[in-house]
């Protein structure tokens, strides 16, 4: 006697076994996987070619003297042995610390200050959104050509609002003591706007519902702040961070058009300092050098900065 062992669900389906849901499952998670990656195929290759292949040819350019004639010498560590005994590097290095360490903390407490205020609901708060974020979307060059009217010693806005208060005038972009100060400030001024948008978004993501209850709770303004809002803006704190860090180091264009990072060396930054190095002076392995070191003093500020957020979310 035999025993059919014919699965009646074969049957059904033709010969072949009916698949389980986990099965279909694991197929549309491939399907969406592989979907997935053909969407980011457009943005890994613009990332390889702009920004991996120059990441590298920078890093291997940096041990070489290498200039636009075409010539190569390997000289190893030659270029940063070089670097640390150049005065011009040095200050271009020192400044440039020292603006990003004024230039962040301030703009952002500045910006986090106008984004609560923008955000209650009054008659014309369009027009003041737009007024602050205007100077984010101004070319570089028409705000440096401004602030080196704001400035001018003798007929400059700065001044003759000084002279109201009966403070003497200040030389301002031409004196070696405030020209970096009041690079800091035009820095300052031209990137509230974006930090402040952002910002905003995120106060008005705010969950109303826990801000309802603290306040229902006897909690006054400034602990509704610290309690309930600073902790919900922990994501848009960390991402303002790091943008404003890697664009106030990339510094260029303001010394540029204002002050040429002068007076001497006063206001020379890393980024115009590689600019000399390279097209002024055609040494690009000795300013590939430099980039080298730019990018790992952005590097280290980046991990400070998020060590310290992650402390901030802890608490």
């Amino acid at each position: 006697m035999t025993t059919d062992t014919t699965n009646p669900v074969e049957v059904i389906t033709g010969g072949r076994r009916a698949e389980t849901p986990r099965g279909r499952r694991g197929s549309v998670n491939r399907n969406q996987k592989r979907a997935g990656w053909w969407f980011l195929a457009p943005a890994l290759v613009h990332s390889f070619v702009f920004a991996v292949i120059p990441t590298i040819a920078v890093v291997v350019l940096s041990f070489s003297d290498y200039s636009f004639s075409g010539e190569t010498a390997w000289v190893g560590f030659g270029n940063f042995t070089d670097l640390l005994k150049d005065g011009a590097f040095r200050a271009a290095f020192g400044n440039t610390v020292l603006y990003g360490i004024v230039v962040v903390p301030v703009a952002m407490v500045i910006a986090l200050l106008v984004a609560l205020g923008l955000n209650q609901k009054v008659r014309g708060i369009g027009f003041f959104r737009t007024a602050f974020y205007i100077p984010t979307v101004t070319a570089s060059v028409a705000v440096g050509v401004v602030w080196l009217w704001i400035f001018n010693p003798g007929s400059g806005l700065a001044n003759a609002v000084l002279s109201l208060f009966g403070i003497a005038p200040a030389s301002w972009l031409v004196s070696p003591e405030l020209a970096l100060p009041s690079l800091m400030i035009i820095g300052i001024w031209q990137g509230i706007g974006a930090k402040m948008i952002i910002y905003l978004a995120a106060l008005q993501g705010v969950p109303q519902q826990l801000v309802e209850a603290a306040t229902i709770d006897g909690a006054g303004k400034w602990k509704v702040f610290w309690n309930v809002t600073w902790p919900s803006l922990g994501p848009a704190q960390f991402f303002v961070l790091i943008t404003s860090i890697v664009s106030t180091f990339q510094v260029f264009d303001l010394v540029y058009v204002t002050t040429k990072g002068g007076p001497g060396t006063s206001t020379n930054v890393l980024v115009f300092d590689i600019y000399n190095n390279a097209f002024q002076a055609l040494h690009l392995g000795y300013a590939s050098a430099e980039t080298v070191i730019m990018m790992l003093l952005i590097g280290a500020f980046l991990i400070v900065g998020r060590r310290l957020q992650g402390a901030n979310n802890l608490d």
